[in-house]
């Protein structure tokens, strides 16, 4: 992998909370265009990690770069597209206003925000719930809106936290279809999980534990260099378990 070519670049990193250590030492490049995942149990850190990536905490040690660039960089939001683990909407508002609203902040003016709003809603399935008031939104609906703002400036790198909790077998699949053909036009992407299928959909894999890196390499790689029979195996026997 060329230096060009990477993306990211996670040098040395590590951060604290007061006493308490939530990542330790983390060196990675992730290149351009592929889905990268980071793997592992709630609280191993993948969310502290990405959130620095995204430009919302800092490390205590060493420093994130993300297109040569050390984060956070204001320079460089119209490059991100984030969606957090928790949605982040006004629910006293209906599912157009908020798309509305992310737009103006990212500058879409009103023709081609129009046709952005209709494109990212037909992509997370909601079209026919565009001027439904967010509150009265199931839990799956709310994180497929999160994942259309996500989309919505059409972002160079896309960082999603648990993209799929919450969110039905056949919408999960079709939103996976999504993140392949977001990649195969040029969009990279970030995206932590703890399911072992989307793990496996992966190009590459972060396996994280107790802050962990452990190891990094395509799903098959890791199962092959193990000789586990899973993902899952591979990734308990990387643990010590």
């Amino acid at each position: 992998m060329s230096q060009q070519n990477n993306i990211v670049s996670i040098r040395n990193v590590s951060k604290a909370f007061g006493k308490h250590s939530v990542l330790h030492e983390i060196t990675l490049e992730i290149s351009a265009g592929e889905i990268f995942g980071f793997l592992g149990p709630s609280g191993a850190g993948k969310t502290t990690l990405v959130k620095q990536l995204a430009g919302l905490d800092t490390p205590t040690e060493g420093a994130n770069f993300l297109f040569g660039d050390k984060m956070p960089n204001i320079h460089l939001i119209n490059k991100i597209g984030y969606m957090a683990q928790s949605d982040a909407l006004y629910n006293e508002l209906t599912a157009k206003e908020n798309l509305e609203f992310f737009a103006s902040l990212y500058g879409l003016k009103h023709k081609a925000r129009k046709k952005r709003i209709s494109e990212v809603m037909e992509l997370v399935s909601l079209t026919d719930d565009l001027n439904k008031l967010v509150s009265n939104y199931s839990g799956g609906m709310k994180r497929r809106l999160s994942l259309a703002i996500a989309l919505l400036h059409q972002p160079q790198l896309l960082i999603l936290d648990e993209p799929t909790v919450g969110i039905d077998p056949v919408l999960r699949k079709s939103i996976w279809d999504a993140f392949v053909s977001l990649k195969e036009n040029g969009t990279t992407i970030i995206v932590t999980t703890h399911v072992m299928d989307e793990a496996e959909k992966c190009d590459r894999l972060g396996m994280i534990r107790d802050g962990k890196l452990i190891a990094v390499g395509t799903p098959n790689m890791l199962v092959q260099e193990t000789k586990a029979s899973s993902i899952e195996e591979a990734f308990l026997i990387y643990g010590g378990a």
